[in-house]
């Protein structure tokens, strides 16, 4: 009798000490743990009973208070970069203007105009969004070799603002104002990262059958939707409670690439006129501004986002952006637009043959950052 009590009396002890262990663990990581799938729980709760539109109404502002975040002056332009031309697509890179060795690979490859004109029969105009270089010392001798640069691409459009992370919004307001200033009639507006691969055939392709359709209100990428903002302070994207007080943001596409039709690019233009850009990241401040006007971001499965995509013929056939590229564009670029990829997955078995691959790479061996595994089945 005694030796079972005293088995008894183990075995709770035993379930006693995993228990405080477990509590432990919990206690250690419930920090990290709120402010990850909690913290996306209770966007998500906040969502399903709040409208979003006071976001923007609290972020009101007078015109002239939010001039002074897009009120700087042009150090190099081209006023007449879209004039008497048929612009199909104007696409802007966000640059710093340290990064010359991207622009050169970009100009080289995906962002040739001239290329595209001839093999695509379409004019898009390829601009690089830059400030001014943010260590003093470097800014003279950088800002030579800007102009030098420039005067051989004729592709800068640079303002008077500090380039940094923080000051990401302001380069989008340059993307926007410039757009509305000089190029209103191109049909469709493009923002991208200099690290990021544009299949510009693919698009344009795709842009071709939503022109033909007449579709408005097109704002189209990888579509963030309820995400709650950052509040580690060791985090790149850390918002404080004072500057963004509310749970979630606006639905929106990361900056790394997306595509606007001109007239939403039209009315986030004027909803930016009158709100406050101090929130420094700026595809969400983009996301503040399209809920005022009512426009929602649509879901593109092969627009990557923050991540890469696989490298793999049948992936090239339908991709259109994948993020995270510096040395390599010159290889992915002739890859992706060698003419064997479209015999790859051409016919019943082709198709098959691709939907199986994609199926491994995007569903077995899937990343969240990257194209999501329905896209396996397109």
């Amino acid at each position: 009798m005694f030796i079972i009590y005293w088995r008894i009396r183990k075995c709770q002890l035993s379930q006693l000490i995993m228990m405080c262990f477990v509590l432990s663990v919990i206690k250690v990581y419930w920090e990290s743990l709120d402010s990850n799938v909690l913290g996306h729980i209770k966007s998500y709760s906040y969502r399903l009973v709040n409208n979003l539109d006071f976001i923007s109404a609290n972020l009101t502002i007078s015109r002239k208070e939010a001039q002074k975040f897009s009120d700087h002056r042009y150090l190099i332009n081209h006023e007449q970069k879209c004039a008497n031309r048929d612009v199909m697509l104007l696409l802007f890179v966000k640059s710093s203007p340290e990064n010359f060795e991207r622009r050169q690979a970009i100009r080289s490859t995906w962002g040739n105009e001239v290329y595209i004109e001839r093999a695509l029969g379409v004019t898009v105009r390829v601009l690089f969004a830059l400030g001014r270089h943010p260590r003093p010392l470097d800014r003279k001798k950088l800002q030579q070799k800007l102009y030098s640069e420039d005067q051989r691409y004729q592709d800068l459009i640079q303002q008077d603002f500090i380039d940094s992370f923080h000051n990401l919004t302001i380069k989008l307001l340059l993307q926007l104002g410039w757009k509305h200033a000089y190029c209103r009639h191109a049909r469709f507006l493009m923002s991208a990262d200099d690290d990021i691969f544009v299949h510009l055939p693919n698009l344009i392709r795709y842009l071709r059958e939503v022109d033909r359709a007449g579709v408005k209100d097109f704002w189209v990428g990888k579509v963030h939707r309820g995400a709650p903002p950052i509040r580690r302070k060791d985090s790149k994207y850390y918002v404080s409670e004072e500057m963004y007080p509310w749970l979630l943001y606006p639905d929106y596409t990361p900056g790394a690439g997306y595509v606007v039709s001109s007239d939403v690019a039209s009315r986030v233009y004027q909803a930016s006129l009158t709100l406050n850009a101090s929130l420094y990241i700026d595809d969400v401040f983009m996301g503040i501004c399209a809920n005022a006007m009512g426009i929602s971001p649509q879901e593109h499965v092969f627009f990557s986002g923050e991540g890469r995509a696989p490298n793999h013929p049948c992936i090239y056939d339908q991709m259109m952006t994948s993020h995270g590229h510096v040395r390599d564009f010159h290889e992915l670029w002739k890859h992706a637009t060698d003419p064997e990829v479209r015999r790859v997955s051409s016919g019943m078995f082709g198709s098959l043959y691709c939907t199986l691959t994609k199926f491994r790479l995007l569903c077995l061996q899937h990343s969240l950052d990257t194209y999501s595994c329905k896209a396996a089945f397109l």
